[in-house]
């Protein structure tokens, strides 16, 4: 039987719920008026770090950007300070994704900004099971209400995602409308690049099956054709049973399976441990949810990395389409210590 390791952990920047209220209340009747910021930039802020590539990409120089979640903090329990709730209903645009950080939903609700982009009235949400792709059916299923959040890792919603921005910045800021615009047919392009090179690149490999330590890749197996076996469900909360464990095991050995995938912002024992008891290999699935040094990469370079590690992983033929002339490769799957 494989060992349970305690529950992941994750960075959260903490605010109690009287602080929050009282927050608002400070600012209700001190939100942004004018279309713009003091400095003559849209002031858009960006819930985490999805959000906040399509901001910078699409409102480039005309936009000043703040996002909520620092770099390398894990988002899902962010919990925002009093300051960053003045700074949302302050805001002239708010670009975020409903239903993955409850307290920034809270606080763009009670935002007086006239535009507010939800990411998920342009790529609605789907459920992703924590028994996804497993064999054995009674896996519990680990699914919030509002369903996977995780739709940016499928390069063509995060693409229909982008168009959403683009509009709302070009009727947030009319002044700027065709740089939006040009600014987001160029990041549209980029996108169906790269879901054209993971589409050829994944599409003749040994096995469709990979195992990760988090259900935050269903929008990505569905669109290319694969099989996610979750150790952990959509839920970052959640800790998978003896049972799933099991299931996780059987579904590792029947379909040839011979990498873990952990992520980057969380503990990687978990995937460890399974992988160790199953000799099998660790190499990272990064779920972009937030980038440890934006300087160094960003969505489109990380994606690219995920590419490679799949295509390593999943047993692509060798000379397959991985990425494109200049990106960074993926790292090399090593064996669990």
């Amino acid at each position: 039987m494989i060992g349970l390791p305690g529950r992941r952990t994750r960075t959260t920047v903490a605010l109690t719920t009287t602080a929050l209220v009282a927050s608002l209340a400070l600012t209700a009747c001190g939100g942004s008026s004018s279309a713009k910021g003091t400095d003559g930039k849209l002031n858009v802020v960006a819930s985490f770090y999805p959000m906040e590539f399509l901001a910078q990409q699409i409102g480039k120089d005309h936009v000043s950007i703040t996002d909520l979640t620092a770099p390398g903090v894990e988002p899902h329990d962010l919990e925002l300070t009093a300051k960053q709730v003045a700074g949302v209903q302050k805001a002239d645009a708010i670009v975020y994704l409903k239903g993955l950080q409850p307290t920034v939903d809270q606080a763009v609700d009670q935002s007086s900004a006239k535009t507010k982009i939800d990411a998920t009235a342009a790529s609605p949400l789907v459920d992703h099971h924590l028994d996804e792709g497993a064999e054995g059916g009674d896996a519990p299923k680990d699914k919030g209400p509002a369903g996977d959040p995780h739709i940016w890792l499928d390069p063509a919603r995060y693409a229909a995602i982008a168009k959403s921005v683009g509009d709302g910045f070009a009727k947030a800021d009319p002044s700027h409308a065709e740089d939006y615009k040009k600014n987001t047919d160029e990041l549209v392009t980029k996108l169906t690049a790269l879901d054209q090179e993971f589409q050829a690149g994944l599409k003749d490999t040994r096995t469709k099956t990979f195992v990760t330590s988090h259900a935050a890749f269903g929008y990505l197996a569905d669109h290319y054709g694969l099989t996610q076996v979750a150790i952990n469900g959509v839920d970052p909360e959640s800790e998978p049973t003896p049972a799933r464990l099991a299931e996780v095991q059987k579904a590792a050995k029947d379909n040839g399976v011979t990498t873990i995938f952990f992520e980057t912002l969380v503990s990687p024992k978990l995937a460890d441990t399974v992988a160790k008891d199953l000799g099998l290999k660790t190499a990272v699935l990064d779920p972009l949810e937030g980038v440890k040094d934006p300087s160094k990469d960003d969505y489109l370079s990380v994606m690219r990395q995920n590419l490679a590690n799949l295509q390593a992983a999943l047993g692509a033929p060798s000379g397959a389409p991985s990425s494109a002339p200049g990106s960074t490769s993926g790292t090399t799957p090593t064996p669990a210590s």
